[in-house]
């Protein structure tokens, strides 16, 4: 059978770069190892995409948005960072006075997903192939082809990576990656709180933990939730997630020092290991790398998911641009450059920011401090920051 491009991995950034695809006019293929019922209705896995302008305003191009219910979209007004105790001084980050009246907005990341498939089932173009894992793939300077588990052989101009950042279609073609393993994992949930919100994103750098939380609901007469993501040595979320409830609800109130007030777990607890990912190049022979394939971010700035839809962007946008065959040469090089000078430095920039500021050491907490203290005088620091949180004019 022959396509365009295939697309491995039905993810959402997968699934928007066949949407991308087929819209402008080519023949795509996606093969997603799980089954039809997953990719129809994902099952809660705990993450909360902070969505910039750009994100949305792609997300309603494409008609997704309409698919995610509206109650489950929270407008995030304002970002606080915190470092050390309780009390001390906030670096923040609000909306500009002149609109629009939010910096994103938070979703579940199973919503986009089911939004996205629901977009992708029904784009001329499109076909999706769930329950098939890729057994085999070759690609080199003539076409690009892969045997799935079935036996059946899919053939194309051009083979997209978006399987993750463990991608196993980026090691067969012998493209290596920085791995950048932070020795941690995460802890993922939604906690319920007596004390509002405000629409306000809190990322607190605690002394032996990281602690986020996101709003995800409006602030209501019986409280509001927030999506908890808190950062500790493997063992310590091993132990977490296998706590009571009760018991979980208790330390977590504890460790967020009742700033909320009694805490209290409303959803499956859910963990990552924290490690970030850098492909040493983009692309192959008719063999391209997007989403965490290409670049898997540290989640402390939030834009793992809104560079993974660029990257898409950038891809389908050399392809449009290109001589007509979506797997040139001329088109891969084009999307790897670009797609490179927008990711390296703030894949840079993210690792040095959260090896700095989860140091506990004298010094680092001293640093800490004082960083945040002068970033908070430096207005134009600031509305730089709020201009990239908010990525509206891209």
């Amino acid at each position: 059978m022959q396509y365009d491009v295939i697309v491995a991995g039905g993810g959402p950034v997968g699934l928007a770069c066949a949407i991308s695809l087929a819209r402008d006019g080519r023949q795509v293929c996606v093969v997603e190892r799980s089954p039809l019922s997953i990719l129809a209705d994902p099952p809660f896995d705990g993450r909360e995409i902070a969505l910039t302008h750009h994100a949305s305003n792609w997300l309603k191009d494409a008609g997704a948005w309409v698919e995610i219910p509206a109650e489950s979209i929270c407008l995030m007004h304002t970002a606080r960072i915190e470092t050390g105790a309780v009390g001390s001084a906030p670096l923040l980050f609000d909306a500009p006075a002149e609109g629009p009246e939010a910096l994103g907005h938070l979703v579940a990341n199973h919503l986009i997903r089911r939004a996205l498939y629901r977009v992708a089932a029904r784009t001329p173009g499109v076909e999706i192939r769930a329950g098939e894992g890729i057994e085999t793939a070759r690609h080199d300077a003539r076409s690009a082809s892969v045997t799935l588990t079935d036996g059946t052989k899919l053939n194309a101009d051009l083979l997209v990576a978006a399987d993750g950042r463990f991608s196993k279609l980026r090691d067969a073609a012998g493209i290596g990656a920085i791995v950048h393993d932070f020795g941690r994992s995460i802890l993922v949930c939604r906690m319920h709180h007596p004390e509002p919100h405000a629409h306000t994103a809190l990322q607190w750098f605690d002394e032996g933990q990281t602690i986020a939380l996101l709003p995800i609901a409006p602030d209501g007469r019986e409280g509001a939730s927030s999506s908890l993501v808190l950062t500790l040595p493997d063992d310590d979320i091993a132990r977490l997630k296998t706590l009571a409830p009760e018991a979980f609800s208790a330390e977590i109130t504890e460790r967020t020092h009742g700033r909320m007030g009694p805490m209290t777990v409303e959803s499956p607890r859910c963990s990552y290991p924290l490690k970030a990912v850098y492909a040493h190049r983009f692309h192959a022979p008719r063999f391209a790398l997007i989403g965490d394939a290409a670049v898997g971010m540290h989640p402390i700035t939030a834009h793992g998911f809104n560079l993974g839809l660029k990257g898409q962007e950038v891809l389908a946008r050399a392809i449009h641009d290109g001589p007509g065959d979506a797997g040139a040469p001329s088109v891969l090089s084009k999307f790897a450059r670009t797609h490179r000078l927008a990711t390296a430095p703030l894949f840079a920039a993210t690792n040095a920011i959260a090896t700095v500021y989860t140091r506990d050491e004298a010094p680092f907490l001293a640093a800490r401090k004082l960083g945040l203290a002068v970033a908070n005088r430096l207005l134009p620091f600031k509305s730089a920051v709020t201009s990239m949180l908010m990525d509206r004019h891209s």
